[in-house]
């Protein structure tokens, strides 16, 4: 990395106002061209990564409905029938050669909250290696071992739930790694004005993993059995791993192909925002609100979206009591708006700041604000419309959309205020965003025991609470410019 010019304005990063100075008084170079570039290259790479990644998270959920004995967890299902069936069931001839195991519903809530104990883990662990020998090979073997993992699960399903929940922890642990080492290689090769753009394409194949595995998986375990969902996307993660290792480069400086151009538009519009200290400032940075906001920011989004991504299904089965067949296609299409608004919003967030010169701090606290009030709104008024179908897939379908306006928002901030160490404040961030899949869909359904309108009507409100409570925390002490402690050494004296 290249280290910071003398000249860099001298103001507190901390107290002072958001005049994005990084970007105003550094020259700056002209855009280098799009199309076939190496830096929308590795964001067409990465987005196929983390829809793997995606796929490989969520196909569990679906599989494991046919992987149970029915007759266990018949007596358990609470329908509270308030309101009338849909549709008449599909009768469709049934794969029924996969083997069933006798497992309750606690025990499988243990099998699909496993991930999250091994996914928490190495979030701080990834970031700080990445920021120290890059992101590519972190990133690739997460994903890699994820796949490979998966490949076993069958294996391991016959082995008993411990193996099965070893298994999925040890999944957690190679999707732990993917943002933060994602975060630190974007550090180096996303210029300031396009990183809207660059990172919500990258993060959006997570949202469209979702959109396709769901329904995918659910057509895999109909025709085929349940065993393929986890042989075709594991296999589907090995081959993009060999062109993830053949065409990524950590930095701009190591990419064989890169033209000369791009490499020096990339190289100058990062000059005067990279640190060249090779220690940690942890104290600072664990002191700075700016970090603390995000933090709030991106707990409270993730309370919304583990709640809905866990539960989702069991809402449109109990209470609107669609049919499996419909269940699986409605409940991944909010996820298909949420991929849509992460493409548009990038674009438009970047235009924002390039075209009309708005501020990085007022881009990134409008985008939270849509992003997190938005779909409280939607998610509060989903609840409360009753047995409406149309209304209720409506509004669930606008609140999930709304949420990726915060990929254009608080999550990519971290970037924003300390490019150098972003890769290790993801780390810090998602580690607290990850404490709401492990206890939101606990608590969701300790106030759901018999699955009325009502109950639900206090799942949404709760969320959508947390919800407008980190938007407020975000806007007020959010920061956009790169901060003090990310460009100077340890003795407060800039580089």
């Amino acid at each position: 990395m290249k280290s910071p010019v003398p000249d860099l304005a001298p103001s507190d990063g901390e107290e002072g106002e958001d005049r994005t100075p990084l970007l105003q008084r550094a020259p700056r170079a002209e855009t280098a061209p799009v199309c076939c570039s190496a830096r929308y290259n590795l964001a067409f790479l990465a987005f196929f990564g983390f829809f793997v990644l995606y796929s490989l998270r969520v196909n569990l959920s679906v599989a494991l409905v046919d992987m149970v004995d029915s007759n266990t967890t018949a007596a358990e299902n609470r329908t509270a029938n308030e309101c009338s069936e849909h549709a008449a069931p599909i009768k469709v001839l049934h794969n029924q050669t996969g083997k069933k195991y006798r497992w309750d519903a606690e025990t499988q809530g243990w099998i699909l909250g496993s991930f999250f104990y091994g996914y928490i883990i190495t979030q701080i662990p990834a970031g700080y290696v990445a920021s120290r020998s890059g992101g590519k090979l972190l990133l690739g073997f997460g994903i890699l071992g994820t796949s490979v993992f998966t490949l076993f699960t069958p294996l391991a399903a016959d082995f008993g739930v411990g193996a099965l929940v070893a298994l999925r922890a040890l999944e957690g642990l190679g999707e732990g790694v993917t943002f933060p080492a994602m975060h630190a290689m974007w550090s180096s090769w996303a210029p300031p004005l396009e990183r809207s753009k660059l990172l919500s394409i990258s993060y959006a194949g997570a949202q469209l993993g979702t959109v396709v595995s769901l329904p995918l998986s659910g057509i895999i375990c109909f025709y085929m059995n349940w065993t393929y969902v986890f042989y075709l996307f594991g296999i589907v993660g090995i081959i993009w791993f060999i062109l993830w290792i053949w065409l990524v480069s950590d930095t701009p400086e190591t990419h064989k192909t890169i033209s000369p151009y791009e490499k020096e538009y990339i190289l100058s519009s990062l000059r005067n925002q990279l640190s060249s200290q090779k220690s940690v400032p942890w104290t600072p940075m664990l002191k700075s609100l700016a970090l603390w906001a995000i933090v709030v920011a991106h707990f409270s989004y993730n309370w919304t979206f583990y709640t809905l991504l866990t539960l989702l299904p069991t809402y449109m089965k109990e209470v609107l009591r669609f049919n499996i067949q419909e269940n699986g296609f409605l409940s991944a299409v909010p996820y298909l708006g949420c991929w849509l608004c992460m493409i548009l919003s990038g674009q438009a967030a970047d235009n924002l700041r390039a075209k009309w010169n708005f501020s990085t701090l007022c881009v990134r606290r409008v985008f939270s604000l849509i992003g997190t009030i938005g779909p409280a709104v939607f998610l509060v008024a989903a609840g409360f419309i009753g047995c409406d179908y149309s209304l209720a897939v409506a509004f669930l379908t606008i609140s999930t959309t709304l949420g990726g306006f915060c990929s254009s928002g608080f999550s990519i901030n971290h970037l924003d205020i300390a490019p150098s160490y972003a890769g290790i404040l993801l780390g810090i961030t998602n580690t607290f965003a990850t404490i709401p899949g492990m206890i939101g869909p606990i608590i969701a359904r300790s106030l759901t025991p018999e699955n009325t309108v009502g109950e639900w009507q206090t799942v949404f409100c709760t969320a959508a609470t947390i919800n407008v409570f980190g938007a407020i925390f975000f806007t007020l002490f959010a920061k956009g410019e790169v901060q003090n402690w990310a460009v100077r050494d340890h003795r407060g004296h800039r580089n």
